[in-house]
């Protein structure tokens, strides 16, 4: 038990030690481009399904502030009303720009082909991938541009302002976050071109188009199931910069609202963010768990353990920073803390094993991994 204990305070406080590093080095977004010439800028948003968020999606990015943009949506064969309420919205003098997904050939996940064909269809210099569920401030595209030109980025990747409000979100929403936040120093992303040192968001990815060719573009992600992560790896593989950083209050997602959405949301894609290993996968989960749970289980054998209390306090820093720097719940991250962890360590789990057996399913599409195609 005193080993464990010590491992467990030595985890807690490494993970507290690479959330404060990202807390003080994350860089600023900028205000304004020192550059005379402002780039054409296309906003390219994949929709399938979305009649609850697609209205409220495109009027903030219609609302934006910058002067260069269009703005392109791609209903992937929806069999609700986001189409016809897209065709509403143009009809009604919005300047937005509708396709009509092709079907979805073999070889290729659903999502990597919508935003291939909006690749295809965009005349832009920079290239912003956005979901459908996400909402903008209005100078999300102006300081996204003004960011990239001044750290000459070639994929500047935005993690959004999470929207919680049901309690599934928040016990599992933060603690996917914290997984980012707490084991690898976003800085590092930038500084070092290892591909190893990667991370990004499909909710708001931009990139300067000739980055985005460098890379291969979303057709040499066909098949990847986590492809915003193998897109930033194939950007360093590719010589270009990449940028990753927190959209407080200027991007903002609410991914899911309520338990079962967020089960099979989370179900999706939380194996495929440890790259569908076993090793590494059971690595993190047993990190997580000494590091996030063990200390509460503890607590009622050993007592006040100098080293145990180290541990507790950890953990209530790591959710205090989480709240303040990153704007995730305070109070029930603290009070449920552990709770979230073993809630989101299950999703994991069966992340695994519907990933392995093939029984992922997403938006009315099962999801064929292995290179093997959706069937929708």
């Amino acid at each position: 038990m005193t080993l464990l204990i010590s491992i467990s305070a030595a985890l807690s406080i490494l993970l507290l030690g690479i959330i404060i590093f990202n807390a003080l080095t994350i860089p600023r977004f900028r205000e304004e481009t020192d550059s005379q010439e402002l780039p054409l800028v296309s906003l390219l948003v994949p929709a399938r399904n979305e009649e609850d968020n697609i209205a409220r999606c495109l009027k903030s990015l219609l609302s934006q502030d910058y002067p260069r943009l269009e703005i392109i949506i791609l209903d992937d064969q929806s069999t609700d009303n986001t189409a016809s309420i897209v065709d509403r919205m143009i009809a009604g003098g919005d300047n937005i720009r509708l396709l009509r997904g092709q079907p979805l050939p073999a070889g290729w996940l659903g999502k990597n082909w919508a935003c291939h064909q909006l690749s295809e269809a965009a005349s832009g210099e920079t290239l912003i991938f956005t979901d459908a569920d996400t909402s903008h401030a209005r100078d999300a595209v102006r300081k996204t541009i003004a960011t990239m030109q001044t750290y000459s980025a070639g994929l500047l990747s935005i993690f959004p302002q999470q929207i919680t409000k049901t309690l599934a979100e928040k016990l599992v929403v933060p603690v996917v976050n914290l997984l980012l936040y707490s084991t690898l120093p976003l800085r590092f992303a930038y500084w070092f071109s290892s591909p190893t040192l990667a991370a990004a968001n499909g909710q708001w990815m931009a990139f300067t188009r000739t980055a985005y060719q460098k890379a291969g573009g979303h057709a040499a992600v066909r098949n990847k199931i986590v492809e915003d992560v193998e897109m930033s790896r194939r950007i360093k593989r590719a010589g270009e910069r990449l940028l990753v950083m927190p959209g407080n209050n200027l991007v903002f997602c609410r991914m899911y609202n309520d338990w079962r959405g967020v089960w099979e949301g989370f179900s999706k894609n939380l194996f495929g963010l440890t790259g569908n290993t076993y090793s590494t996968f059971f690595i993190f989960m047993l990190v997580l768990f000494l590091a996030c749970v063990f200390p509460y289980f503890a607590l009622l054998y050993v007592g006040g353990d100098p080293l145990l209390l180290v541990a507790l306090i950890a953990n209530f820093l790591l959710r205090l920073v989480l709240a303040l720097r990153f704007k995730l719940p305070l109070i029930s991250g603290i009070l449920l803390h552990p709770i979230g962890v073993i809630f989101t360590q299950l999703i994991a789990i069966n992340s695994m094993i519907k990933s392995r057996t093939g029984n992922l399913t997403w938006r009315n599409r099962t999801i064929a991994l292995h290179g093997k195609a959706e069937t929708g």
